[in-house]
């Protein structure tokens, strides 16, 4: 697998330095830029085929809010991830890059540890979702006729082998496999293993979330925990019901992008999903059951 590209843009010489030493261990190839407006046109290039962005706020000229606007309205560069670095960090500030894009946050200064475990954490996501994605264009035709169907699921290999089948099944697979993907790991960590908030983005940071399920996948009070999707065709939408078998969450404060929360390597997947996914999301009860819906006509792509 070859290494993936990196664009970091900063007027600052030093903290492009200073990035360029944090990440020389990992598989990555950087691309500096002091100008926005120079990265900007080297992000349209065609041969541009960058795999995250690393991006300073406040820079003269074209600051990185404005750019980050731009790679945001551009259907090319719509799933990039881009990783806001500030130290602008009142919540109203936050809350403006947040809407504008900007899922991944660090504020400055920070340590090196800091930055690799959230580049990490970005380019994972971006490569997960983006397998699940073309595997689901790829089954998009083969199964038109399905009218009703219903999945249990355990384990994260199980979510892994069901996405792109459930996605295929809706007119933009591509939008809609990262949104039900984060339902279902949901379902799985927070629901039937009761895996914390607190306890996953300390996970993130230290690299054993995945270690973590599969412990707790064999500990006697969860073996044998199930979660269910159900999908449903109807004449306008389709329906898909996410249920597990754990004691529900305050579902509430995930639904849209939190500013406290935005410097966690977690706790993005529900508001995205909201976001860019689905047409609506429902959690009910206590929380332990979701509808999200998607339109039978492709959606118009999120504002930023």
């Amino acid at each position: 697998m070859s290494s993936q590209r990196v664009l970091v843009v900063d007027d600052e010489a030093l903290n492009l330095m200073l990035i360029e030493n944090f990440l020389e261990d990992e598989d990555l190839i950087l691309e500096t830029y002091g100008d926005p407006l120079e990265a900007w046109q080297r992000l349209q290039s065609a041969d541009s085929d960058f795999s995250l962005v690393i991006l300073d706020r406040m820079m003269p000229g074209m600051d990185g809010l404005e750019l980050l606007r731009r790679i945001k309205q551009s259907s090319r560069f719509i799933h990039v991830p881009v990783i806001m670095q500030t130290a602008a960090s009142a919540p109203e500030q936050v809350r403006e890059g947040l809407e504008a894009g900007a899922y991944y946050y660090l504020t400055k200064p920070y340590e090196p540890e800091a930055l690799i475990s959230i580049v990490r954490a970005a380019l994972s996501d971006q490569a997960a979702r983006s397998q699940l994605s073309s595997q689901a264009t790829r089954l998009a035709h083969s199964q038109r006729h399905l009218l009703l169907a219903e999945y249990a699921f355990s384990t994260l290999d199980d979510v892994t082998a069901l996405v792109p089948l459930l996605a295929a099944l809706c007119p933009e697979p591509d939008r809609v496999a990262p949104g039900l993907s984060d339902l279902m790991v949901n379902a799985i960590e927070h629901g039937n293993l009761g895996i914390s908030y607190r306890e996953k983005a300390l996970l993130k940071w230290e690299g054993d979330w995945e270690g973590e399920i599969a412990r707790r996948l064999a500990l006697p009070q969860f073996v044998g925990r199930t979660a269910k999707i159900r999908f449903e065709l109807e004449a306008q939408e389709i329906r898909f019901t996410i249920s597990d078998e754990g004691e529900g969450f305050d579902w509430r404060k995930f639904l849209d992008f939190d500013p406290e929360r935005a410097f966690d390597p977690n706790g993005r997947g529900i508001a995205m999903a909201r976001l860019t996914s689905f047409c609506s999301l429902e959690y009910q009860g206590r929380g332990n059951v979701v509808v999200a819906k998607v339109s039978r006509t492709p959606l118009q792509p999120p504002a930023v």
